[in-house]
């Protein structure tokens, strides 16, 4: 087969050969480069974090902009796919697919340009960008927040009125059966926190949205100080890092109800906030509770 000649080369407007080759390279760094922080421009960042990585189901309206319909977010959606669109007109949008980037942002701003223009009874299978979306504040109010409402079941995949096949059932069936309970605890804090139930016992993440490394040395003066609980029979568990942000965990009895912890949340939150305010000096016994929250701190991607 003859070479293509370069002659006959489709090349960038106003560039030389050198010059698209240099912009192609350009592009493809740009996409292999991680986003240090995805959702760091919006207002609901702790939010759209904790449906990515802890609620298991789950829906909130976005407060998107320019859009003839209504678009929600989820955690899961039917085959883990990326985005649908009901007869209604209404879409979803997931942030738990199967198929995906290591750039969550340009993930959501990509299914979210697709929910745009997509035409009902549509299904995205993959939230993974290609570089031809928008920035994601050019989609979504950026001062907006959410409203997530919470579900025991993914039963809300479907319409009140829906014919399921057999197969279809056993799927929703299936989908139900892996739901732990999960449970957003509400109050006067900074971020937001979800109680789950995994079994022996519970857990409270605290996803906050402070500067990482303020909040783990304001973190470790609280533990050095013995002050870093949830009240009786619970017990500080570590960090999660996701996303740019950090995210604290907590032990807990299984039976005492989630909405116990939202006045705890509260008055360790002002503890915080004093000590990342304050900005102290960590004394030996801080820098010691510190080195002992980084050796246990996971990332999650």
């Amino acid at each position: 087969m003859a070479k293509k000649k370069k002659k006959d080369e489709q090349l960038p407007e106003g560039m030389s050969r050198r010059q698209a080759k240099l912009a192609a390279r350009a592009a493809e760094r740009a996409a292999l480069e991680r986003d240090p922080r995805p959702y760091g421009e919006l207002a609901m960042e702790a939010d759209l974090v904790a449906l990515q990585e802890f609620v298991p189901s789950a829906f909130a309206k976005l407060p998107v902009k320019g859009f003839d319909r209504d678009v929600y977010v989820a955690t899961v959606l039917p085959g883990a796919a990326g985005g649908m669109v009901q007869e209604d007109g209404t879409a979803y949008v997931a942030l738990q697919t199967q198929s995906h980037t290591h750039n969550p942002g340009r993930d959501l701003a990509y299914a979210l340009a697709w929910a745009r223009d997509a035409k009902p009874g549509a299904t995205l299978a993959s939230t993974a960008n290609d570089g031809s979306q928008p920035p994601l504040t050019e989609l979504l109010d950026a001062s907006g927040t959410l409203d997530v409402q919470a579900r025991e079941d993914f039963n809300w995949w479907l319409p009140s009125d829906a014919q399921l096949d057999a197969a279809t059932a056993q799927s929703l069936q299936a989908a139900n059966d892996t739901i732990m309970p999960s449970y957003q605890v509400t109050g006067f804090f900074d971020g937001v926190a979800w109680w789950i139930d995994p079994g022996e016992k519970a857990h409270i993440r605290w996803v906050r949205r402070d500067d990482e490394d303020k909040l783990m040395r304001a973190l470790a003066r609280i533990s050095a100080a013995g002050a870093l609980d949830l009240g009786e029979d619970t017990k500080f568990a570590g960090v999660f890092r996701t996303h740019g942000i950090a995210v604290p965990v907590w032990d807990l009895p299984v039976d005492v109800a989630y909405e116990t912890y939202g006045p705890l949340l509260e008055k360790l939150d002002k503890k915080i906030a004093a000590s990342i305010e304050a900005d102290e000096d960590l004394s030996p016994e801080a820098r010691r509770a510190l080195e002992n929250i980084k050796s246990r701190q996971v990332t999650i991607r």
